[in-house]
């Protein structure tokens, strides 16, 4: 069925139908992470949020092309040209190449990535890959006029672009705003305005990572890799841009101002942001000491958190709130999270064991469609979960024979559930960590119901309590006897 999708488009700050450039076909690029780290609880937020986006589409037919870059070159320790490439850091303090720092990190981001369940981009080109291209762009923009090469660097001008463009559009900001806040930095007198940024950067002698250019040895400006990339593979327009909300004021501003530089128009239609982190209502900090990376969250082996959550639960937990409100982490937020995404997945569990009425006291047809409306208004999945919960309550209600279900509606539940818990929330059942379990559960309840037949009860019971106790509730009906994880 045709679904109309409205997402909150960053650039007019009002939500708009999304109508592609060129359906069925979908060009969505994200900026991915620089890997001179291990991937934090922020990058999982970002990319959870749009492996969300990218399945729905998908679902909805449409051929996505999801481009999402890693930066393994060019970032510098500021995001205003100063300090030191950030992996050339790592590799000179760790005694390493760059390039084993780059292997290190992005095969940690990827483990993480597949932890959560994140299905990979269509594509994940590397800015070290795309030298030449990112190349040719400089080249483009001091013939327009729009940079200038100072001492072997390249600089974007941003005042000259200014008069002819809106350089704030994105942030929504004046030029006359952002110049009286941007202090002037010390060593950037080469530059000729405060806003300007490096395109290309001469190396000095002791930097790692340098390409030879027509300006200098040196390297891209950070900005500069996901203009290249985006444009190689997703053309001079696409559908959506996404990334951080951090993101908006310099990298995505000065993207958007490369773009049009080069080809007259804005890379994206739609600039989609992810929202921050806080934990117990303060921003996530290593300087703060409430910072913890995705394994820590795992294991519990951090001194703020109570005790360890599964990848399945966080991930649940992160999809509870919306992409673009702020997501706060506390014991008790996880704890509930927790026993919420339990019970989602005791219902699911259930499901396949329901028996159909010939009569139905519930229709499913109206559910399955309040679950399209919440992901059509700008994919709100913590509205999604709610309804969720409501299939969850009707198959709990059926399985206890308090309510009867035909087989049209049994197979439309059937269809709710595996669609949006599965393939589009991307959730997996971590319940069962054996195929076998099922059968050694049923081999224990046929135990103690000859135990019962015998009158041996209490066997019977300390059958059933045990269960109880490591996480197995047992119901006896006409019917027979049923266990479900608790």
């Amino acid at each position: 069925m045709k679904q109309n999708v409205f997402v909150y488009n960053t650039l007019t700050r009002t939500k708009e139908e999304f109508i592609p450039f060129d359906a069925p076909y979908v060009g969505m690029y994200v900026c991915g992470p620089t890997v001179y780290s291990d991937a934090h609880l922020g990058n999982a937020r970002t990319y959870i949020s749009f492996d969300l986006i990218f399945r729905y589409l998908t679902h909805l037919g449409y051929k996505v092309r999801y481009v999402r870059n890693i930066t393994d070159a060019g970032h510098l320790e500021g995001d205003a040209d100063e300090g030191e490439d950030k992996i050339s850091k790592k590799a000179k303090l760790a005694k390493l190449e760059p390039m084993e720092i780059v292997q290190k990190y992005s095969t940690g981001f990827h483990d993480v990535m597949r932890t959560f369940n994140v299905l990979p981009p269509s594509i994940e080109p590397t800015a070290t890959g795309h030298i030449i291209e990112q190349i040719e762009l400089v080249k483009i923009m001091l013939e327009r006029g729009y940079a200038y090469e100072v001492n072997g660097s390249v600089y974007f001008d941003v005042e000259k672009y200014n008069n002819t463009q809106d350089y704030g559009i994105l942030s929504g900001r004046h030029l006359e705003d952002l110049l009286t806040n941007t202090r002037t930095l010390g060593g950037q007198d080469e530059k000729r305005g405060k806003l300007d940024f490096a395109l290309w950067i001469k190396a000095k002698p002791e930097h790692l990572m340098k390409w030879p250019s027509p300006w200098s040895m040196g390297f891209p400006g950070w900005h500069l890799e996901c203009s290249a990339m985006s444009h190689k593979y997703l053309g001079e327009q696409f559908d959506i841009h996404g990334g951080g909300l951090d993101l908006i004021p310099t990298h995505h501003t000065n993207e958007v101002a490369q773009n049009v530089a080069c080809y007259g128009k804005s890379p994206a239609k739609y600039w989609v942001h992810t929202n921050m982190l806080t934990v117990n209502g303060q921003k996530m900090s290593k300087s703060l000491g409430n910072s913890f990376l995705p394994h820590e969250l795992f294991s519990g082996d951090n001194l703020i958190l109570n005790k360890g959550y599964s990848p399945m639960t966080v991930r649940f937990f992160m999809l509870q709130a919306h992409y673009r409100s702020t997501l706060d982490f506390s014991n008790d937020a996880m704890e509930a999270s927790e026993k919420g995404f339990k019970r989602l997945m005791n219902a699911c569990t259930l499901i396949d064991s329901l028996k159909p009425s010939v009569e139905t006291e519930v229709e499913i047809q109206p559910l399955l469609t309040r679950c399209y409306e919440a992901l059509n208004d700008d994919f709100n999945s913590p509205i999604l979960i709610a309804e969720l919960f409501e299939a969850s309550r009707i198959i709990n209600s059926v399985h206890d024979n308090k309510l009867k279900i035909d087989e049209a509606n049994l197979e439309l539940l059937k269809a709710v559930i595996n669609t949006f818990v599965t393939n589009i929330l991307g959730l997996k059942n971590e319940q069962s960590s054996s195929d076998e379990l099922p059968q050694v559960l049923d081999f224990v309840v046929n135990l103690r119901n000859e135990a019962k037949i015998n009158r041996d009860y209490a066997t019977s019971d300390k059958i059933r309590d045990g269960l109880q106790k490591i996480g197995f509730q047992l119901k006896d009906s006409k019917e027979g006897t049923t266990w479900n994880k608790v």
